[in-house]
């Protein structure tokens, strides 16, 4: 039983297999995915912080109009809402490969 396994590889088995070497891949410049989504929740973050600061200036009457407030908050629910979004199909996926079959 063991030698008809054997007679299936390929002459070499696993030397072929061990001749690609992972860390021979090519070096990737420019800005990493880590790098994306952190700039990402960065804009997200300051455009709550924004809108929080104009509902203040709304409260004590500083702000200069009701219109500009509103369309800062949308803004901030918007952003928020889809990075949320994409957290959760990011999840999704990784939930997925934790699930396949190895």
């Amino acid at each position: 039983m063991i030698n008809s396994v054997n007679k299936l590889l390929p002459t070499g088995g696993l030397d072929a297999v061990k001749a690609l070497n992972p860390a021979a891949q090519k070096a990737v410049s420019g800005p990493s995915f880590t790098d994306y989504l952190t700039k990402a929740l960065e804009q997200v973050n300051t455009q709550q912080v924004q809108a929080e600061k104009l509902t203040a200036a709304l409260a004590t009457g500083q702000a200069p109009d009701l219109h500009s407030v509103t369309v800062a908050a949308e803004k901030a629910t918007i952003s928020f809402q889809l990075a949320v979004q994409v957290r959760n199909k990011a999840m999704e996926a990784y939930q997925e490969i934790m699930r396949m079959q190895i």
